[in-house]
């Protein structure tokens, strides 16, 4: 992986200040579908400007090699490279039904819900991975849902990340489990609507449009 430009808060790159990769917001608006091949683009912007844009194939018509291909072009002239990097798939099946998808992050090899480009970097990967804070976390007022979230996965043993999910502690009756996962669910969506307020304070953050 490579290293970092500009977009750091703290001495610490952000969240905030990196493309993002959301496989629930692809699944949700059809962008990815299971059962199907669908290819096409996604396109970020900053404050009502262009931030960047990839190519990508949402493989997931291929029972056990379901996977994002990404392709996309790093730095210009002379020094430009062609990337194609293949993000690879799985899920999980919750307790109270249906299924739940991952992205294996490739360099750390766990399953989250988003990946990250951040400035100066080089390829898609988790916030673990390169190490990325959360510019929100800096602000008491909409830290709280965070905190929350955060307060969950260390009570059941969990790494504490926005997008790390929850995993059932061995031993946990799945009732028991099923209750945390319902917090889960609301204190993420709590977090995703504290964090659409601040960027949109700020002028936005790069999302897909």
């Amino acid at each position: 992986m490579g290293g970092f430009g500009s977009g750091q808060y703290g001495g610490r790159p952000t969240t905030d200040a990196s493309l993002r990769i959301d496989l629930a917001w692809l699944l949700r608006t059809g962008r990815a579908r299971e059962g199907s091949d669908i290819s096409g683009s996604l396109h970020w912007t900053c404050g009502g400007s262009p931030s960047g844009s990839i190519g990508y194939r949402a493989v997931m018509s291929e029972l056990g090699l379901e996977r994002l291909v990404l392709n996309y072009t790093r730095g210009s002239g002379e020094d430009a490279e062609r990337v194609l990097q293949s993000i690879y798939l799985s899920h999980t099946v919750p307790n109270y039904g249906g299924k739940r998808w991952w992205m294996i992050c490739p360099y750390r090899g766990h399953r989250v819900g988003k990946l990250y480009l951040p400035p100066g970097g080089d390829r898609f990967a988790s916030r673990q991975a390169w190490r990325l804070g959360y510019q929100c976390q800096r602000d008491s007022a909409r830290d709280r849902p965070f905190e929350r979230l955060f307060r969950l996965q260390k009570k059941l043993g969990c790494d504490q990340g926005w997008e790390a999910g929850l995993r059932r502690p061995k031993g946990m009756w799945h009732r028991t489990f099923d209750r945390h996962m319902e917090r889960y669910w609301e204190l993420d969506n709590e977090c995703a609507r504290e964090m659409m307020v601040m960027m949109g304070r700020l002028g936005g953050w790069p999302s897909p449009v």
